[in-house]
């Protein structure tokens, strides 16, 4: 009888956190020396599988390679072990174990069915695979394995013709069913085809499954007599003999057929069929074996506590295995939880090896102890540590074992296990881990975003000193993405209530430091409040311990941002301001307004005071902040502008108090250069005619769209009039065409057709188009609104003009002086070419005759 241990995944599967090396000494009574971790149960090499041998010719094999006994447990979680000869193996082509299909296979198998595998080879190249988990979880994990990983073959088995209908059943049902059940494919003959024998194809398993579900079906059907003996299926292989040898005699010797289920069929009934003596024969045999073997057979059990089962059992199942290895009639099952294990066999055979475990339990119990502490499982992470650095380290100085549930199972209690000295003072450092945790305070400081890089500084400068000062502090910063104030601080609670103090003055300083000031400086004058090699900002800086920001070069914007505390902001502002004021005619004037029609006048996003400060000569208008209650609004700049921009403030806020009225107009983007005219000219004359002002929008305003009228209610009515037919014609769209001698052409199209595009901007979009290079054509094509065309038009024949009366100078300038006078980029050439409207040539370098090639407009 082959020897198979059921065990189950308490007494094998090691905690999450594994075992340490040199930890657990041999469990086998006798031999000594250290066993690590590894050398705890694997199962892959717990039970050596049986020699195979071939069937004696004529036999019908019941039983296969899956020999196991299994018996029900208490537990739901239950581990097998399989063994698939080398001849059955699907894969036999893998060098090392755990590469190739074969294990692709198994990972599989585990995510299909969520139960564990682990598979081992043994000495004759047969595949051990143990598998655990929940009972049904195992019964479709073994399934998978029979039919994935073993070879398929093929049996018939011969039963009367007219039998055959009742396997396959109404309309195919019982045949299909059977199929599914055994997971094999049947062939039945049809039924002109004179032959008995139905074919059989699947695994060795399935194969048996299917011959004795068949043979049933048909011993049902048979009209001799049947009869069914209830033998329990420990008793079964002493029936059938070594491969199915004895029960194959006793049919030959008595004529009847006797079915004992394969022992991958979880029945106890053996049925036997034929004549009414032969069955009688048969079952006084079978009768007398079970009656033999009932007498000689014990079931016997010994105290083991239930932690010490895996070390009984030893690395890869090797402890066990010495004591299987000499008794093999012997079924030894470890049961979860339970503090007993099992002995079932011969009587001599049992009574040996209870003497054996018994003597491993006595002398395991003599040099190991455990213990259990109690952890909330919020820290169980903080104690395994990063990686399992902690219990890792824990367990290699202390020689212990370590098993802290998983989360799912929401327990508290830590078991150590080991040498006592060990568990005593493993216990100890895990308390003292877990009290210091509970102490440990996690703290959120809501801080601006905006400070989270001055915190941190130039490559975390800052943090690492605060860092330095409170090492037992944890700071995390929030990912500049998220866009969250949220600054967290994790560590002992006295040392993270100091920390945040820390900061939180840091911050409060920052704040402190952060009051802003815009101060508007006219652009001409940027320069000088700079000074010679950033001297004057340098020491405005300085004194008044500012930062002050400037616009860059290329930027249409005045205004100069002050950064620090409010006193020093506002000294900053008046030495700046007054640096201005040397420099030019600057005024300041204060005009006396009502607070209350202080946001008409500003307009939304400050439209109306900005139309009036650009048609100004760009003076700065400053309104007292809303709600002061302060009428002054203060202007400034040259005196001829300041005193023009006081008069339009004034008559917009009288418009606004007596009879302000307010209508919007909408015009195409492009249109609007023309409406305004050059210089303002076109505008103008509908402002002086209606009295009404007209405002356009800037190119920082979102609808680009809108014009708005202000002013009397006639007024209003009169300009919307003159600007709706203004706005009509311009969609009036028609096309011309004019003569430009082809000499002139070059200067329109010249620097991608910066010319055409001025024109455009200027005359409402109208689109000019001139032949292609190399045509020899004068004809140049004009497309837009009609009064734009004509404007565009008369303009182009001006330049014209202008080109024809133009002259060529030459001026010799040694070459190496070219790039000098360009300046960087060519700015210094085009500012010149732009102060005097005239056309600048260079020579290219390597142009040693004097070729013009560098051309600026």
């Amino acid at each position: 009888m082959s020897s198979v241990a059921v065990l189950t995944q308490e007494s094998f599967n090691e905690h999450r956190s594994g075992l340490l090396p040199e930890q657990v000494k041999s469990a086998v009574a006798g031999p000594s020396g250290a066993e690590d971790e590894d050398s705890l149960p694997t199962y892959k090499d717990a039970f050596p599988p049986l020699p195979e041998k071939p069937l004696p010719e004529g036999v019908q094999e019941t039983g296969n390679a899956w020999t196991t006994k299994i018996k029900p447990l208490k537990s739901s979680v239950i581990t097998q072990v399989f063994h698939v000869p080398l001849e059955e193996r699907k894969y036999k082509d893998m060098n090392q174990f755990g590469e190739g299909d074969q294990a692709k296979v198994c990972l599989d198998i585990m995510h299909k069915t969520g139960a564990h595998l682990e598979l081992s080879m043994a000495k004759d190249q047969g595949l051990s695979i143990m598998v655990s988990g929940k009972h049904d979880a195992v019964m479709k994990a073994r399934k998978e394995i029979v039919s994935r990983l073993q070879t398929q073959a093929s049996a018939t088995v011969a039963i009367p013709k007219e039998h055959h209908r009742f396997v396959i059943g109404k309309s195919g049902e019982k045949l299909q069913e059977l199929e599914l059940k055994t997971a094999t494919k049947i062939q039945i003959p049809r039924p002109e085809d004179p032959s008995n024998l139905i074919k059989i194809s699947g695994t060795k398993e399935g194969l048996e499954k299917a011959k004795h579900e068949i043979l049933l079906i048909s011993a049902e059907q048979d009209k001799r007599a049947v009869e069914r003996m209830n033998i329990e299926k420990v008793y079964h292989p002493f029936i059938t003999g070594a491969y199915n040898k004895l029960v194959g005699e006793w049919m030959q010797e008595t004529g009847a057929r006797i079915n004992v289920p394969p022992p991958s069929v979880n029945k106890t009934e053996i049925v036997i069929t034929g004549e009414k003596e032969q069955v009688a024969l048969a079952m006084a045999k079978i009768k007398k074996i079970y009656e033999e073997k009932a007498n000689s057979y014990t079931v016997s059990s010994v105290s083991a506590p239930s932690w010490l089962h895996r070390f009984i059992i030893g690395k890869k199942g090797q402890n066990l295995a010495k004591i299987t290895q000499q008794m093999p009639k012997v079924h030894i099952e470890f049961t979860e939880g339970e503090d007993k294990i099992t002995l079932e066999g011969p009587t001599k055979d049992v009574q040996i090896v209870q003497g054996q475990i018994e003597a491993v339990v006595t002398d395991l119990v003599s040099r190991m102890d455990y213990t259990e502490i109690s952890v909330d499982p919020k820290f169980h992470r903080h104690l395994i540590g990063k990686g399992g650095a902690n219990i890792n380290r824990i367990k290699e100085q202390h020689k212990v074992s370590v098993r802290i549930p998983p989360d799912n199972e929401k327990s508290n209690l830590i078991r150590i296990e080991g040498d006592p000295q060990g568990v005593q003072e493993a216990k100890k450092e895990l308390l003292e881990l877990a009290s210091r945790m509970e102490n440990e305070r996690t703290k959120d400081m809501i801080i601006e975003q905006r400070f989270h890089r001055a915190i941190i500084g130039q490559k975390g400068e800052k943090i690492k000193e605060i860092r330095d000062k409170f090492p037992e502090v944890i700071i995390n910063f929030p990912d500049p993405t998220q866009k969250s104030d949220i600054v967290q601080l994790r560590g002992p609670r006295t040392e993270v209530e100091k920390c945040t103090k820390f900061m939180q003055k840091m911050v409060a300083e920052m704040v402190e430091n952060s009051f802003s000031v815009s101060v508007p400086i006219f652009k001409q004058f940027h320069k000088n409040i700079i000074g010679k090699g950033g001297a004057n900002i340098k020491k405005i800086r300085e004194e008044t311990n500012t930062k002050i920001d400037l616009p860059a070069e290329n930027s249409n914007s005045e205004m100069i941002v002050i950064t620090g505390k409010k006193a020093n902001c506002e000294a900053a502002k008046n030495r700046i301001l007054a640096i201005q004021k040397e420099l030019a005619n600057i005024t300041e004037v204060e005009v006396s307004i009502p607070s209350k029609l202080h946001n008409s006048l500003i307009g939304s996003k400050g439209r109306f005071v900005r139309s009036i400060m650009e048609e100004c000569g760009g003076v700065h208008i400053h309104f007292p902040t809303e709600g002061s209650g302060i009428d002054a609004v203060t202007i400034r700049g040259p005196a001829e502008e300041v005193e023009k921009a006081k008069k339009q403030l004034l008559s917009l806020a009288e418009e606004k108090q007596i009879k302000g009225h307010t209508v919007e107009l909408r015009a195409k983007p492009e249109y609007h250069k023309f409406l305004i005219g050059k210089g303002g000219g076109n505008i103008r004359k509908v402002r002086d005619s209606t009295g009404a002002r007209i405002i356009f929008p800037t190119a920082d305003d979102k609808d680009q769209e809108l014009i708005t009228v202000i002013g009397t209610e006639e007024a209003v009515a009169e300009a919307q009039k003159e600007l709706e037919a203004l706005i009509k014609s311009l969609d009036n769209v028609v096309e011309d065409v004019m003569i430009v001698d082809p000499k002139h052409h070059r200067f329109f199209v010249a620097r991608r057709g910066q010319v055409l595009r001025d024109i455009a901007d200027e005359y409402g979009g109208v689109i000019v188009s001139f032949p292609r290079t190399g045509s020899q054509s004068d004809k140049v094509t004009l497309k837009g609104a009609k009064d734009c065309l004509e404007a565009a038009k008369k303009r182009m024949l001006e330049m014209i003009e202008d080109l024809d009366a133009q002259v060529i100078m030459e001026c010799v300038i040694p070459q190496k002086f070219h790039r000098s006078i360009m300046g960087p980029k060519g700015s210094r050439i085009q500012q010149i070419t732009k102060d005097h409207n005239v056309q600048i040539k260079f020579p290219d370098r390597d142009d040693q005759q004097g070729k013009y090639h560098s051309e600026y407009q």
